[in-house]
């Protein structure tokens, strides 16, 4: 791995096309500006679906690199296949910037990625090794590589995102991946697993920056569509609670079956994850509403609880009654939907989106657990793609079920987050300072139609 990007920049080809895996968006190229004006209450289009996408492969690269550095001071035999996973997330973050930029682009964008990751692998050998000189090379590079890797942002995006700005938001993704493995190595679980989810929330703020970035740049081949409205910013809030669950879990589950000490923490993250959910059930569909939906949710984290524990103790007795209260778990959680969303999600599709995620997880378990970890990893990537797709359906019916409540104008250029400068305190407050300006609305009216009902 080349450790120092010194070479000149390439220039980016004006004529692009974007093909991300798991969404389909459309062809790029163009100089024009979005033009101000109103925007529809939607959330997919291509502009979206761009945000969405590298929201999933971001936010993964982050889940997998902590995985991968926890499993790499452990010395568990399955580091190279979390690595190898990480690669494969790498090998996708590069095709889609080919895919706008061109491939030179796309190999040079690979290459500096790359960079850092090795960097992080550096960290962590001399963390093993008890190499202070060797932790400290290891900082300066990743210092190092801020810089190089702002600097091809700055100038693929043509000044769109600045490289101050850039390498800001940058030095957030490396400290928070660094204190998250410092917090574990030095056994401070619950602060390492804080860590993990505001290091994978932190890169849904750099999809944004980015993806508004590219729709700017080329905003004819993105329907001059914008990334940054309340329907997309719900999208991505579901997309974020959603697929933090499903990565959780499946680490969750790992910790369990191995006896590991920092189980605890990580299943209380999980458990702090559903209250996340909870709040933003709750801010539309009302206090009690949640409470259902909080009961029926922690339901199904039990019963994976009880497959692990059945798995550890050869109790195949055990494992298949858990797989029976999680086939219940499916059926309950779909009427729930069903019903409040008046029909929008039909129970009868959601019960299959459900069991596809029961099945990943049980998947990636029982792959972990037979010592298969290339299928194990693969099933969790799959796992968390799939939740991007809950985030959508869900969000979805959401905005047609409440049209009026996510209408307004077009802002005329992106906040100023960089590749995700704002924090996280600053981004959860967003997050719930928007679903709080709905609760009022969103709860009288569930309010209203329960009483006609009752008439």
């Amino acid at each position: 791995m080349n450790k120092k990007m010194k070479k000149a920049f390439i220039a980016v080809p004006l004529s692009v096309s974007l093909l991300i895996p798991t969404f389909s968006v459309a062809d790029a190229h163009g100089h024009e500006s979005h033009s101000k004006g109103q925007m529809s209450a939607e959330v997919t289009n291509p502009a979206i679906d761009l945000r969405a996408s590298l929201d999933t492969l971001l936010s993964e690269h982050a889940f997998l690199a902590v995985v991968a550095m926890q499993k790499g001071i452990d010395g568990k035999e399955d580091f190279e296949a979390a690595a190898g996973q990480l690669n494969q997330n790498t090998e996708a973050l590069s095709k889609a910037v080919a895919s706008v930029y061109g491939e030179e682009a796309g190999a040079q964008f690979k290459e500096i990625w790359s960079s850092h990751i090795g960097y992080f692998v550096d960290y962590v050998t001399a963390t093993a090794e008890n190499n202070e000189e060797g932790r400290k090379q290891a900082l300066a590079e990743l210092d190092e590589y801020r810089m190089t890797q702002a600097d091809f942002l700055d100038k693929a995006t043509e000044g769109r995102l600045k490289a101050k700005d850039l390498e800001e938001g940058l030095k957030v993704h490396v400290d928070q991946l660094v204190w998250a493995f410092e917090s574990y190595r030095t056994g401070d679980y619950d602060k390492a697993y804080d860590n993990i989810t505001e290091a994978m929330n932190h890169m849904f703020m750099t999809g944004k920056g980015l993806s508004w970035a590219i729709t700017d740049q080329f905003p004819e081949k993105f329907e001059n569509k914008s990334v940054d409205t309340p329907a997309a910013d719900l999208r991505a809030d579901l997309n974020s609670v959603f697929s933090t669950h499903a990565a959780l879990a499946a680490l969750t589950m790992q910790k369990g079956i191995d006896g590991a000490k920092d189980f605890e923490a990580a299943a209380a993250e999980l458990n702090e994850n559903t209250e996340d959910i909870t709040a933003a059930v709750e801010s539309v569909y009302g206090a009690e509403g949640a409470a259902q939906f909080k009961e029926i949710w922690s339901s199904h984290i039990g019963y994976f609880v009880d497959y692990v524990t059945a798995t550890a103790e050869n109790n195949e007795e055990g494992k298949q009654q858990a797989i029976k209260e999680l086939d219940e778990y499916r059926a309950e959680q779909a009427a729930f939907l069903d019903t409040a969303t008046e029909g929008r999600l039909k129970a009868a599709d959601l019960e299959e989106g459900l069991k596809v995620h029961v099945d990943q997880l049980l998947a990636a378990f029982n792959s972990y657990t037979s010592k298969d970890y290339p299928t194990a990893y693969k099933n969790i990537s799959e796992a968390y793609g799939h939740m991007f797709g809950v985030g959508q359906a869900m969000s979805g019916a959401i905005v047609d079920q409440f049209p009026e409540k996510f209408a307004g104008e077009k802002p005329s250029e992106m906040p100023k987050t960089g590749m995700g400068g704002m924090s996280q305190t600053n981004n959860d407050a967003v997050m719930w300072s928007f679903f709080g300006f709905l609760l009022a609305a969103l709860t009288g009216a569930m309010v209203l139609r329960k009483k006609a009902s009752n008439n």
